[in-house]
């Protein structure tokens, strides 16, 4: 693969044509069963291409990642395939199809189980969580719908253990355990959104005993085998290519940028049900597209219909339910695991996929949204390819605004 630029950021641009890749090619015989959009085999033309590839570049030096893998796909127009830097500090160059830690976009998959359950007349979005998981009075009236709408008030685990994660990254946790850790701290008014590890976790949990099969099956039966995804999986122990990265302070109290602490051991045990997975672009690209379009069976019914704000100060078409976030026409996740940022949104009108992953997990993951959503500004406005006709462009930001927010949160210098 050719490489360009400095040695610790090692750029590969590959197009559609050199990979022959398509988010609708066809899987291992096995075969999907969704039908996502005919995907022109294409390059961008040469001024997206530039912009893209400006933008990711700002966002790697932003956040003092090592390295990159970015994913866009634009149905009209073509692919682009970004794999940027090392997959940890001196070491080797990433490749394009390297597999990474695909953190809080696993919360959308869980719920994903959750809803296929349903459809199989396993569970009830209203079933109590305390039916599955017993003997935890905190847990009492919280069903598994809220959950998975992240509406239960439940605070989040990681804060209360992330000190040990990065001091024994290798070590196995037990999900109850963490569970634990986040019902013990102070949560929020249940009813309203708030992101929380906790509850990803307590729904992992309790859908496996409602199922008495491992999330690991029900993953492969629900989301990974029906969409084509052969390089995704929820693994024990360390898996990914690319390596989680996180720099701490220096001594006076700035961020150690060259210098961060290697989290490549790992366990996905730390996150689970709520960012354990680990795949790669094209698996990820496949699944968040077929995500946004509804594509599987139990995908039809009211999951999206009733979107709660992302935040108290949230624009109005900024949303979040089922286990995913909307913005205008978008549908996906994004977020922060130990040593990641990650992000994927699809465009649930035209088809559209954008998947981003940043090995530093230091910066806010405002970073990695706004990245995403300024790939998105740039891509929705990509000329057609010849024989096909664009789509009327409609975000309702635009790359400059989601560039501003890049910077804004950058924890490590831009050139």
């Amino acid at each position: 693969m050719p490489r360009t630029g400095r040695a610790t950021r090692i750029g590969a641009v590959v197009t559609a044509a050199a990979l022959a890749l398509s988010l609708a090619a066809c899987a291992p015989d096995s075969g999907p069963t969704v039908d996502l959009p005919a995907q022109v085999d294409a390059a961008f033309a040469d001024d997206t291409q530039a912009q893209l590839q400006a933008a990711v570049d700002r966002a790697v030096a932003a956040s003092g990642a090592s390295g990159a893998l970015v994913g866009v796909w634009a149905p009209w127009a073509g692919t682009w395939l970004s794999a940027e830097g090392t997959v940890a500090p001196g070491a080797a160059g990433v490749d394009a199809g390297a597999s990474f830690t695909a953190g809080s976009i696993t919360r959308a998959m869980t719920c994903d189980v959750l809803y296929g359950l349903v459809a199989d007349g396993v569970v009830k979005l209203e079933d109590s969580v305390s039916t599955y998981v017993s003997g935890v009075p905190a847990l009492e009236g919280i069903t598994l719908a809220q959950l998975c709408n992240s509406t239960s008030g439940l605070a989040p685990y990681t804060p209360a253990v992330f000190n040990r994660i990065i001091a024994t990254p290798e070590r196995a946790w037990n999900a109850r355990e963490l569970v634990g850790y986040g019902i013990t701290r102070p949560g929020t008014a249940a009813g309203s959104f708030a992101d929380s590890d906790t509850g990803y976790a307590l729904l992992g949990i309790a859908l496996e005993r409602a199922s008495r099969e491992s999330m690991q099956a029900l993953y492969a039966r629900y989301v990974f085998d029906p969409i084509g995804m052969p390089d995704t999986s929820l693994p024990a122990s360390a898996a990914a290519t690319v390596h989680g990265l996180w720099s701490p302070n220096n001594a006076e109290g700035a961020v150690e940028c060259a210098a961060p602490v290697d989290l490549g051991d790992l366990s996905p045990t730390v996150a689970n049900t709520a960012g354990g997975v680990v795949s790669d672009l094209e698996d990820l690209g496949r699944y968040t597209q077929a995500l946004a379009l509804g594509a599987r069976a139990y995908d039809k019914g009211d999951r999206f219909e009733a979107p709660l704000p992302a935040a108290g100060d949230a624009a109005s078409w900024f949303t979040a339910t089922g286990g995913t976030y909307q913005a205008g026409t978008l549908v996906g996740q994004y977020g922060s695991v130990p040593g990641f940022l990650t992000a994927a949104f699809a465009d649930r009108n035209t088809g559209m996929t954008i998947v981003v992953a940043l090995n530093n997990s230091r910066a806010s993951d405002v970073l990695v949204r706004a990245l995403a959503w300024e790939l998105a500004a740039i891509t929705s406005k990509a000329p057609a390819a010849a024989g096909h006709t664009a789509p009327d462009a409609g975000l309702p930001w635009t790359a400059e605004d989601m560039g501003a927010q890049v910077t804004a949160a950058a924890v490590c210098p831009i050139p």
